[in-house]
């Protein structure tokens, strides 16, 4: 821990904003005050003195009088000094809190790699522990932070740990520009690292019992930390998501939006007069720029305003996991809850389970693994729309789909059980209610008919496994499982897959038939 001693306040009448610089070697600031000050009472009482001799000349007062009133005056000289040194003391501590007022303390670690600056660094206990993974979002997570500092839950038992995975924009200048009343970490990576090993660089430095993990750009209502922390008040084995229940919302004009979303925010803003005149004047001047246009102010979050701009997107609800409850009931698959754009679970839960696998690179499945090593720990899943949080639209990367596929790649390889392998169905645009009831009838099938239809089951695995494998390889996607016409075991594959309806595994026949004859 670098000391705070170690570095000073100084105001920039530029901005009117303080910030802070580490201090050139040379004698300690306060008793350079102090001599300053002496330097200037010995001048002082010099001349007192100066006065004091000429008028005991001209009085001619007696060597006692004279010894008395010198005394008498070192006394006072010393009771002087003794309080210009307390007022020294008590100004310099004045001064010190004017400024914490103005700039809250800031304690610096360095590490090898990465350097973390804390705001607000008290004492209290920590409940929970927000941690905020961003890169190159700066203009979204200075709002996003501007939400969570208008939290309902009490101010002191909540922190967020801001992991900047080595930004190349602004977003280094948050540390001093926002005001936030919460302790805040931030946390800046010398060089980027990738999702899983951020987040798990804030998990190590998390002094909450509850963790919630929340993406960068993400506006979370006032009382988003509150609806999380009361499901785990009485419950200890519990993953709550509101990551299901999406909003997305436009708060800038992105110069990389695609079509698809500027269309889409074109129909948002005639639901708002100003928000049409600024989209208006943004179309105007855009060829003259190429930066954001902010569209959403703090006070549109303060007063809900932003909402005008906001649209549902019930892409896993509509994809069957509504019929199953808040508490996924039933479901084969609820480890696809955990997504950590807007999370929620016990630290211990962590511990047990493991943290993030580091070797996921890029985008996706990273957080789907976690949760299936968290759901074979028989925690619980829980969905709550009460949790949901706004995602504010960004970009989408080109290398997204690619980085997908080959995470998901390493997740399967990691887990090649069919409770992971199912999900491959989705590059099919099978929806979720299709991939459960399929993983039924196949567990069905193995307690129905032990022993039998080995040939099926094996070559349905195979395929699963190969559609994932030829997308990260970036080959087409056919022939998955290619026996010669008049095979034993190819004979032995149609046989089984024709009694598959007769006996009531209907899902199951339609996922092996869309995938086997591609």
């Amino acid at each position: 821990m670098i000391k705070i001693d170690s570095y000073k306040y100084y105001y920039n009448p530029e901005d009117g904003k303080y910030y802070i610089r580490k201090k050139k070697n040379g004698p300690h600031s306060l008793k350079k005050l102090k001599d300053k000050l002496n330097n200037s009472k010995d001048k002082k009482n010099k001349g007192n003195r100066s006065d004091d001799s000429t008028n005991k000349v001209n009085k001619s007062r007696n060597k006692a009088d004279t010894a008395n009133e010198t005394n008498k005056s070192y006394n006072k000289a010393d009771a002087v000094n003794e309080m210009n040194q307390f007022h020294d003391r008590a100004n310099t501590v004045n001064e010190m809190n004017q400024l914490d007022e103005k700039m809250s303390k800031v304690d610096l670690t360095d590490h090898s790699l990465y350097r973390m600056s804390i705001k607000n660094n008290h004492k209290h206990p920590i409940k929970v522990s927000i941690i905020m993974p961003t890169y190159n979002k700066y203009h979204q997570t200075s709002l996003s932070l501007y939400g969570l500092s208008k939290q309902t839950f009490s101010h002191a038992e909540y922190e967020v740990i801001l992991v900047d995975d080595a930004s190349s924009d602004n977003t280094s200048d948050i540390l001093k520009e926002v005001d936030v009343p919460f302790k805040f970490k931030y946390i800046q990576m010398k060089q980027n690292k990738g999702r899983s090993s951020v987040r798990n660089i804030g998990i190590n430095h998390a002094e909450g019992d509850l963790l919630i993990f929340l993406d960068g750009e993400m506006l979370a209502p006032p009382a988003f930390v509150e609806n999380h922390y009361k499901h785990h008040v009485h419950e200890s084995n519990l993953v709550v998501t509101g990551a299901m229940h999406y909003e997305g919302v436009y708060t800038f004009i992105m110069p990389d939006y695609n079509e698809d979303q500027m269309a889409h925010l074109k129909e948002l803003v005639n639901n708002d007069a100003e928000y049409r005149r600024l989209y208006e004047n943004y179309e105007q001047t855009k060829q003259h720029s190429n930066g954001p246009c902010p569209l959403v102010t703090k006070e549109d979050i303060d007063t809900n305003r932003f909402q005008c701009l906001s649209f549902p997107n019930r892409y896993f609800l509509n994809s069957g996991l509504k019929h199953f409850g808040e508490r996924l009931e039933g479901f084969t698959l609820p480890y696809i809850a955990f997504l950590s754009g807007n999370v929620s679970v016990r630290k211990a839960n962590l511990k047990k389970s493991g943290l993030f696998d580091e070797t996921f690179i890029g985008y996706g499945a990273e957080d789907w693994e976690l949760g299936y090593r968290l759901y074979k720990n028989g925690v619980q899943f829980v969905l709550d729309p009460s949790t949901v949080a706004y995602h504010q639209e960004h970009g989408i990367s080109k290398r997204k789909v690619k980085e997908q596929w080959g995470n998901h790649y390493r997740f399967v390889n990691k887990h090649p059980h069919i409770d992971v392998l199912i999900l491959s169905l989705e590059w099919k645009e099978l929806p979720f209610m299709h991939m459960h009831k399929t993983l039924v009838e196949y567990n069905q099938l193995e307690e129905r008919f032990p022993g039998e239809y080995n040939e099926f089951k094996h070559a349905f695995r195979v395929m699963l496994f190969r559609i994932i494998e030829y997308l990260n390889n970036g080959q087409p996607v056919t022939k998955l499982y290619d026996l010669p016409g008049g095979s034993e075991e190819r004979i032995k594959i149609i046989q089984q897959f024709e009694t598959l309806r007769p006996r009531g595994f209907d899902y199951l026949a339609s996922s092996f038939e869309q995938i086997y004859y591609l």
